[in-house]
């Protein structure tokens, strides 16, 4: 019973000290011959850590997510051959 007890009081300090970091919204796209594999690595290590994909895309092999810088960083290092591109999430417009 005491091991339980002190596994949920483990797991939900786990959980707010990931709650605590600072979240940045971000877009992830890979190269187009990126296999399907690398972004299903991607996405359950920022799911896994805490952060949220907010829309994949269907053109371009990427999605957004609101996650980390720890865990962004992370995702950076899972493949050495198809390097993400991690830019920050923001609004464009077109002026005349």
């Amino acid at each position: 019973m005491k091991l339980y007890i002190f596994s949920v009081l483990f797991a939900l300090l786990v959980l707010s000290a990931t709650a605590a970091l600072p979240k940045k919204q971000v877009i992830i796209t890979y190269p187009s011959d990126t296999p399907d594999s690398v972004l299903d690595e991607a996405k359950l290590a920022i799911t896994s850590a805490g952060g949220i994909i907010t829309h994949e895309y269907e053109l371009i092999k990427g999605f957004a997510v609101k996650a980390s810088v720890k865990i962004l960083d992370k995702v950076h290092e899972l493949s050495s051959d198809f390097r993400p591109i991690i830019e920050e999430d923001s609004i464009v417009t077109a002026s005349s």
